[in-house]
């Protein structure tokens, strides 16, 4: 008899003892039986031991699928740095298929790209570093970049993966892609359905499919050698898992392409913070196009202004389209009574329910709660609701009584729900069919449209004004990305309405994004990250004064523990989630191994971390 150490995939408990006649290879998948559970659970053998003084269960099932030694041990680094079990670490993990045997066809590609002199020299110097951030402007051509490392990666007989924000994965990218790969590269994200996963999975394991482009799961796929991570939009924060384990893809390909001497290209016209201080880059500057833009400006309070309303119409009356970006996604974020002065808020969650008028509901967009618009007001019965802070829904409908002629489409959550929706919208505003495009920071994603002449920016300063050390990076970010969109060949307009003109005029006329990241590096020195680690301890529970007797608790043994600081403490900013009131704790520590260390040491079940918070 044979004495195996397995952990359960998804699960947070440690390793159990299971026994079996076989002999198991490390990283086998297997199915064993746990008390209390009905059915047989999904697990990896990740250690022979020696037979234990107690009785084992038998492994019920031994599949075909096994994960690598690369797999246990990127997975054992997630447990540590991220604070979550090994077998969550490994379910990001696709196993490998002993039954389907990898082949070496020698399919060569050509992609018949010429690089210009500066494109040249940002590919020679991503070749040269090995691990290398492309700090490229808006237009100036890394995607050409990104296809000849990945060619010559592929004619080299290995493999490569493109990771890109989900929503960035459009059917532009993949034309590009299949006109150079053709069969060899599929497309991987949560939209594609489970029968398509089945196939690209089969195409992988047989090395049929040699590049991946796809959303942050697309780096845990089998590959047989891979040998090139891209990250564009490496600035993205849907690079940061928010559910267990709360890893950062762009992150993590780093750690991987160091640890196991793979070429690393990061991308972006607006590089991260952390990026820009950790990693050599290439300044690409020019761009594709001749391109000239004007930033205007608009302090109205007024969502559609008539200077916005007039820069729409002057624009479609030139046969040119629009897009028109705001935050907030339905037709109003904000409920309030105009009697007592208080929100309808969702009975489950501290948050206001948004307004949804096709629906004729108001809704949670957190957990999801859905209810009718109330006649008055639900906290003293007499008052009206007024509505406040417009979203997506409200800006399409007035351009839509402003411009009935127009074709006029939305581009948010609510309305993009599947793959097909989303390749049939930006398909129809690639080919003209539709003037005026609104939508949140899902435009924002990297799209190349020629017929783009105005950019409309509406709640701006919602970003800017959040509380985060990170409000004014993501802000002029995203304005910046969003600015790109217009004129991407020949002339554009940004009109962007804001209360805080000089920052953003100063940042988008007069001084370049790589001078404001260095001015930011010089205000988070001593404070914020890259130069601290920073993580959040989150306590949930539906019972509100347990769970804050347990975040005082452990507020007095975090303060005691040499090399950590405890920055912030209290309610989070959504108090209550899904029924649970949550308090959290913030830290802070130039010291990685001590504020793992305390991190490890909290056991308590009401505890979520988030190592690398967002906030």
């Amino acid at each position: 008899m044979n004495y195996y150490e397995v952990v359960i995939l998804k699960s947070p408990q440690s390793a159990l003892t299971y026994q079996s006649e076989e002999n198991l290879e490390i990283g086998s998948k297997v199915l064993v039986s746990i008390r209390n559970r009905k059915n047989l659970c999904e697990a990896v053998v990740i250690k022979s031991v020696d037979k234990p003084s107690f009785k084992c269960n038998d492994i019920d099932e031994i599949s075909t699928y096994f994960y690598n030694d690369k797999m246990i041990e990127i997975s054992s680094f997630i447990s540590q740095y991220y604070v979550c079990s090994l077998g969550e670490a490994l379910s990001i993990f696709t196993p490998y298929n002993k039954e389907l045997e990898y082949i070496n066809d020698e399919v060569k590609y050509d992609s018949n790209i010429q690089l210009s002199e500066e494109q040249q020299k940002a590919f020679s110097f991503c070749e040269e570093k090995k691990q290398a951030l492309l700090f490229a402007n808006t237009g100036s051509g890394k995607t050409e970049i990104y296809i000849k490392t990945m060619e010559k990666i592929l004619n080299s007989g290995s493999n490569a993966v493109l990771l890109m924000p989900e929503i960035s994965l459009t059917p532009q990218m993949q034309n590009r892609l299949e006109k150079v790969f053709g069969q060899s590269v599929a497309i991987w994200h949560s939209k594609v359905s489970k029968k398509r996963k089945t196939e690209i999975l089969e195409g992988v394991y047989t090395n049929k499919i040699k590049l991946i482009a796809g959303a942050r799961s697309a780096l845990f796929l089998p590959f047989k050698d891979l040998k090139l991570i891209v990250v564009d939009e490496e600035h993205d924060e849907s690079y940061k898992s928010d559910s267990k384990p709360r890893y950062n893809a762009k992150d993590l390909s780093l750690y991987i392409a160091k640890k196991y001497d793979i070429r690393l290209i990061l991308g972006s016209a607006t590089a991260s913070i952390s990026s820009f201080h950790k990693i050599p880059y290439y300044r690409l500057k020019q761009t594709f196009y001749e391109t000239r833009k004007r930033i205007l400006f608009d302090d109205s309070s007024l969502e559609l202004s008539p200077k916005i309303i007039n820069k729409i119409a002057s624009t479609l009356n030139n046969q040119n389209q629009v897009i028109v970006f705001l935050p907030t996604r339905a037709n109003f974020k904000y409920q309030i009574c105009t009697d007592c002065g208080k929100s309808v808020e969702c009975p489950f969650c501290s948050v206001s329910m948004s307004l949804h008028k096709n629906d004729l509901a108001l809704k949670c967009h957190y957990c999801g709660y859905t209810q009718k618009i109330p006649e008055s007001c639900p906290s003293c019965n007499t008052g009206t609701i007024h509505n406040l802070r417009v979203g997506t829904a409200e800006i399409e409908e007035r351009l839509k009584e402003l411009f009935p002629e127009k074709s006029i489409k939305r581009f948010d959550r609510d309305e993009i729900k599947t793959d097909t929706k989303l390749k049939a919208v930006l398909n129809d505003f690639n080919n003209n069919k539709i003037d005026i495009l609104v939508g949140t920071q899902m435009l924002s994603k990297g799209h190349d449209y020629h017929n783009v002449k105005l950019a409309v920016v509406l709640g701006i300063d919602s970003v800017l004004n959040m509380n985060s050390y990170k409000s004014r990076e993501r802000a002029l970010s995203l304005l910046i990305q969003i600015a790109g969109r217009s004129g991407r060949k020949g002339e554009g307009e940004v009109i962007v309405q804001t209360q805080n003109q000089d920052f953003f005029e100063f940042y988008m006329n007069e001084c370049d994004y790589e001078e404001f990241l260095s001015g930011e590096l010089e205000f988070r020195e001593d404070l914020y990250p890259p130069f601290f680690k920073m993580a959040k301890v989150l306590f949930a529970h539906s019972n509100g004064l347990k769970v804050k007797d347990e975040m005082d608790r452990y507020i007095r043994i975090l303060k005691k523990i040499e090399n950590i600081e405890v920055v912030g403490s209290g309610q989070s900013a959504i108090f209550k989630l899904a029924n649970k009131y949550r308090y959290e704790i913030i830290l802070r520590s130039s010291n990685i191994k001590a504020l793992l260390t305390a991190l490890h040491s909290i056991d308590s079940p009401m505890a979520t971390i988030d190592m690398d918070t967002n906030f």
